[in-house]
């Protein structure tokens, strides 16, 4: 059961949004992250893989991160963290190792979802915690996103495609 109401989970997903548009800014994968304690952000991230040439840069990953030097401790008991997409297993991992409280996050992602969509990493008993988990948050929304990124990434490649391929005017 959430310790949120639905205004408040909008409220924090609506900003976990905002992160993902600047992803979508500089042409990343438009994923964006926040984490709450005390009905305050500590932390904020989006996705910058593209940009800083990091595998790790994800946008759980940073925002876990920023709340860890805002605390200033490594555990993140009584926190909460709103994300566009369901975490992949490392984030889920970074998640379970920080000791956040619960989890809230729009739509599956049947490739890397480790949430529970390919593992179970967060509701796994044999590990030495447990998250709460609340999935499908704004899943519209988030899911809108990523979509509308991903088909204008396919078209600039198709039109470049198509710009090499055509014949050179000679005149």
């Amino acid at each position: 059961m959430s310790e949120f109401t639905e205004i408040e989970i909008k409220k924090w997903m609506g900003e976990a949004l905002k992160e993902a548009k600047k992803a979508s800014a500089l042409n990343e994968v438009p994923i964006g992250a926040v984490v709450v304690k005390d009905n305050k952000i500590i932390g904020r991230g989006y996705n910058q893989r593209e940009t800083s040439q990091r595998a790790t840069t994800h946008a759980e990953m940073i925002a876990i991160e920023e709340a860890n030097k805002t605390l200033g401790n490594w555990r993140l008991e009584d926190c909460h963290l709103f994300v566009t997409l369901e975490p992949c297993v490392m984030c889920s991992g970074a998640i379970v190792l920080a000791r956040l409280k619960s989890v809230y996050y729009g739509p599956k992602d049947p490739k890397g979802g480790a949430v529970r969509t390919l593992m179970h990493v967060l509701e796994d008993e044999r590990l030495n915690h447990q998250c709460e988990v609340h999935s499908g948050v704004m899943e519209e929304e988030c899911r809108t996103l990523l979509t509308s990124f991903f088909k204008e990434l396919r078209d600039r490649k198709k039109k470049k495609k198509e710009r090499l391929a055509a014949p050179k005017d000679k005149g």
